[in-house]
């Protein structure tokens, strides 16, 4: 559902019109605040019936942290499509690199995951971004990363 403000949230038909993901890959419930051009705050429920828990770890289950930043770089990629004006256009969002990724909390099922993301820099086909992963205010997981835009592969 979008609002008509500066600030727009989105449910997931809007995620799903956004981003190419789907499950099991889809790491995006919602945005809660999307401001075009400056930032994001989606939104992961984490849950004991995602398949990676299964084997990450048995009887200890913990989000992977590539994951956690995956899920960082798919709200980022949210915001890069709204931003741009991309919805629709077939354009994808790639990683570039990943920098100065740490990770201060295991992410446990049952928690939702709020992802803030903003632009530190912002070109056509080139974008790169701040993130930062927290449950409660408490910061789990960060990382800066840089992503293309470019077409999807020929099929």
């Amino acid at each position: 559902m979008r609002e008509t403000t500066a600030a727009t949230t989105l449910d997931i038909r809007g995620v799903l019109a956004a981003l190419p993901h789907r499950y099991p890959m889809l790491l995006v419930d919602r945005v809660a605040r999307l401001e075009r051009d400056a930032s994001i705050t989606a939104i992961k429920a984490v849950s004991i019936n995602e398949p990676f828990f299964q084997g990450h770890f048995p009887g200890r289950p913990i989000m992977p942290g590539v994951l956690i930043v995956e899920a960082l770089a798919q709200a980022a990629g949210v915001l890069a499509v709204e931003s741009l004006g991309l919805s629709g256009s077939g354009k994808l969002v790639y990683f570039m690199a990943i920098e100065g990724a740490k990770f201060r909390k295991p992410v446990e099922p049952g928690v939702l995951l709020q992802l803030d993301v903003a632009f530190v820099q912002k070109r056509a086909s080139v974008c790169k971004f701040a993130g930062r992963a927290s449950i409660d205010g408490v910061l789990v997981a960060e990382a800066n990363f840089t992503a293309m835009i470019a077409d999807a592969p020929a099929a």
